[in-house]
């Protein structure tokens, strides 16, 4: 039996059990070993950071002391850390369940220190706020003596758990939103419910930046199949698949495009990610996908910058 179906089959049974989040979280990190924060992980956040921070700092007038939220925390808040360096006043972080455990975000601290101290973070912020700075290592060298939350008031970060349709947030009051490789999980109906939302918190004059991956995660795990494997299920066949602990909706860009226009968002930038054609004609696609330019279709990632108006 294929890798990744087994990987669908585990997923689907803890998807029906007792916090099944914790158990996926089991699941991944001692068997899968996905929620390991490695260096490839934490420089892949990085870059995603990096990027954020760079095209809010090109279309917006606000160059520090600004408020930010993150849209998915995952299990560790490199985001977060990473716009209280770049001299965020307030920092959000709202997801549906609360992943950072105590561990995880000493993890994280640890892990900034030690690229500091090494010279490597320098590559990807350009201007550290050596207040910012001082406060972390402060942070790192008494870890041991605060707990989760006096860490995260140090770092000025704000968990939220809970629905991000429904943010306890006034209007007007933030001035980036972002997320990285977690719209592909929000189902289409819900996804456009939190972009709304978004636009009410939103100030004038301020930034989304969003980082989507569209491909087939289960081709991360499993190599014998493609980005595109996914697409060749009908949405009957694809729901049996499918699971509620790492949902993927397959939208293509084209989709989320339409999706902003509805809500009348202008997309100031976009910046896709060439996909592979050849690989996405081995696939069979499902007639749901064929009305859709290869060119589209195969767009395996893409990077959504807009400014309210």
């Amino acid at each position: 039996m294929s890798v990744w179906i087994v990987k669908a089959i585990v997923q689907k049974i803890i998807s029906f059990l007792p916090q099944s989040q914790k158990i996926n979280y089991f699941f991944q990190k001692h068997i899968t070993k996905g929620v390991v924060l490695t260096d490839e992980y934490f420089i892949d956040r990085l870059l995603h950071a990096q990027n954020h921070v760079d095209y809010f700092c090109m279309y917006s007038l606000i160059a520090n002391n600004f408020n930010a939220l993150e849209l998915g925390t995952g299990w560790y808040p490199v985001i977060p850390i990473y716009m209280f360096l770049s001299g965020a006043d307030k920092i959000y972080s709202v997801d549906i369940n609360n992943l950072v455990s105590e561990e995880n975000l000493k993890q994280t601290i640890v892990k900034y220190c030690q690229f500091y101290n090494s010279g490597e973070l320098n590559k990807y912020i350009k201007e550290i706020d050596n207040e910012r700075l001082k406060l972390l290592f402060d942070c790192y060298n008494r870890q041991n003596e605060l707990n989760r939350e006096q860490l995260l008031n140090r770092l000025n970060i704000n968990f939220i758990v809970g629905d991000a349709r429904q943010l306890p947030l006034e209007s007007s009051s933030l001035d980036l939103i972002t997320s990285n490789n977690t719209f592909e999980h929000i189902y289409p109906k819900i996804l456009t419910e939190i972009i709304k939302e978004f636009c009410r918190v939103l100030k004038m004059g301020a930034v989304m930046s969003h980082f989507i991956d569209m491909s087939d995660h289960f081709a991360h795990l499993d190599k014998k199949i493609n980005i595109y494997n996914f697409l060749k299920f009908s949405d009957k066949r694809w729901s049996l698949i499918d699971n509620s602990v790492q949902p993927q909706n397959r939208l293509r860009i084209i989709q989320y495009q339409k999706i902003y226009h509805k809500l009348g968002i202008i997309i100031v930038k976009k910046i896709d990610r060439e996909g592979n054609i050849a690989k996405l004609r081995e696939i069979n696609i499902d007639k749901k996908f064929q009305n859709i330019p290869d060119e589209e279709l195969a767009v395996s990632h893409s990077l959504l910058i807009s400014v309210k108006n």
